[in-house]
């Protein structure tokens, strides 16, 4: 009886094992069916009907303890899993559930597999959780779940440190949320990584910390960066004019304008721009004689010259700005403010009636 017992016990376990590795064949099964009708043209709930019912068989092969440590049964765990994330586009929280479970899956393949024998199943589903994270990642962005794009867009650089698609991703999902700095962050790492709109990047980073940071330091940091990196793009010339002339710093401003200026000779706002930096200049030394006592004649003097003169070396600039652009007002108002002071009424006739003519 004894003997009878136990070989019945061991054709049992026998059959138990053999019937876990028959799980495994039908989830293979499963897996090569699917590749040949169901990984397109079906609708979703097909495709997921499909795998989840060759997902259980894995699981009934791992949670055994004659089949729990077979690589195959992983691989192909990995492979379901992965296709499941990837198929599910309706259900991101049970798209990101399938996406652990193949991540695991995965993992746990790899250190059974010591001879190889499933590496391209396991190529294959990392390939799966890959698209299958960026999926989901864009299609919350879609759904304006800023939150969740980004963390998915970041968990794709992770898979791939080199994706500048999903580094730029991840910014464009930062500043979905407002979150800036994490939006910077994300475009440098796309800059660092020589992509082509690089430059536009900068130019974003320069806005939004002037607009939406207010903070002129940093923006001048990036704004030292781009033009270390693209010394032919002006847009950043511009930028830091800009700045110098809302700080008032004066030199630094007619500094960079004059590169400007060099650089597109005929932009009408760059030499219009020029033109006002000297022309600031003189109506602020204008403030300054008007507080020099009147005894004081020889400073006075020479600080009407130099008013004077920065009059004079304005006016061309503006005259220059009209010859490329006869409409330009900022110009044509500064020279009329320039005529007022001179007296020169004739000159101020003119520019007031082609001032008057653009604005009937």
């Amino acid at each position: 009886m004894k003997k009878v017992l136990l070989s019945i016990l061991l054709a049992g376990v026998g059959t138990a094992a053999f019937a876990q590795k028959s799980e495994i064949a039908e989830a293979k099964k499963a897996w090569g069916i699917y590749q040949l009708t169901g990984a397109t043209g079906a609708d979703v709930a097909k495709k997921l009907e499909t795998l989840n019912a060759a997902i259980k068989r894995t699981h009934a092969a791992i949670v055994h303890e004659k089949t729990k440590n077979l690589p195959e049964a992983w691989s192909y765990r990995a492979l379901l899993t992965s296709a499941a994330a990837l198929a599910d586009t309706s259900n991101l929280q049970q798209a990101d559930s399938y996406l652990k479970v193949a991540q695991e899956a995965v993992e746990k393949s790899k250190s059974l597999d010591t001879k190889g024998s499933e590496k391209e199943n396991i190529e294959q589903a990392e390939l799966n959780i890959n698209n299958a994270v960026r999926n989901i990642g864009v299609l919350a962005y879609q759904k304006k779940d800023f939150k969740t794009a980004y963390e998915k867009f970041n968990q794709a650089t992770v898979i791939n440190p080199s994706d500048t698609g999903m580094y730029l991703n991840a910014g464009i999902a930062a500043r979905g949320m407002e979150d800036y700095p994490k939006m910077i962050d994300s475009y440098k790492k796309v800059i660092s990584l020589n992509h082509p709109e690089s430059a536009a990047l900068y130019e974003e980073i320069v806005n939004t910390q002037l607009t939406a940071q207010k903070d002129t330091a940093a923006a001048m940091a990036s704004i030292t960066e781009a033009k270390a990196k693209y010394p032919e793009n002006i847009n950043f010339i511009t930028s830091e004019t800009q700045i110098y002339l809302q700080k008032g710093d004066v030199e630094e401003a007619e500094s960079t304008l004059t590169t400007l200026v060099a650089k597109q000779p005929g932009n009408a706002t760059f030499q219009a721009a020029l033109g006002n930096v000297y022309l600031q200049q003189a109506l602020k030394l204008q403030g300054e004689m008007n507080k020099i006592d009147s005894k004081k004649v020889k400073e006075t003097n020479a600080a009407k010259d130099k008013r004077d003169a920065l009059v004079e070396k304005s006016i061309p600039f503006f005259n220059k700005a009209l010859e490329i652009d006869p409409k330009n007002i900022g110009a044509l108002e500064n020279l009329k403010t320039i005529y007022t002071f001179k007296n020169d009424t004739a000159k101020y006739n003119d520019i007031k009636a082609r001032l008057d003519a653009i604005q009937q």
